[in-house]
């Protein structure tokens, strides 16, 4: 397997965080995952091993919004996801940002869904 030094550095960053951030069934986590065209979205029972929640840019009600992963972006993303996990009776989590700094779009996120009422 043919992995470049970056990209083998970001996957023991990843796997470092996951040791520390679990999600219950009480604080599920928030996986954040960010491509160079999407974003991605997802509330995590690592207990039971389920996702409870999940919303991409992809998905249908966001596809038309034309969201990228950028600040704008991120902060509408983080805005509908916050909304959308309220909705299913959420309040609580722990944010997983997949060992990126939490700074530009992951911080836009982060505070987009804050305001949307998740607490973490």
């Amino acid at each position: 397997m043919n992995i470049s030094k970056k990209n083998l550095l970001a996957q023991k960053r990843r796997w470092r965080i996951r040791k520390t951030v679990q999600g219950t069934a009480a604080r599920p986590r928030l996986a954040l995952k960010l491509t160079h065209l999407h974003l991605y979205a997802q509330a995590i029972d690592d207990d039971r091993g389920v996702t409870l929640v999940a919303t991409s840019t992809t998905s249908k009600d966001l596809r038309g919004q034309k969201l990228r992963p950028t600040v704008k972006g991120a902060t509408a993303f983080g805005a509908a996801f916050g909304a959308k996990a309220k909705a299913a009776g959420l309040t609580t989590v722990v944010f997983d940002r997949a060992g990126r700094r939490y700074h530009g779009a992951v911080k836009a996120f982060a505070d987009a869904a804050r305001a949307a009422g998740l607490l973490f």
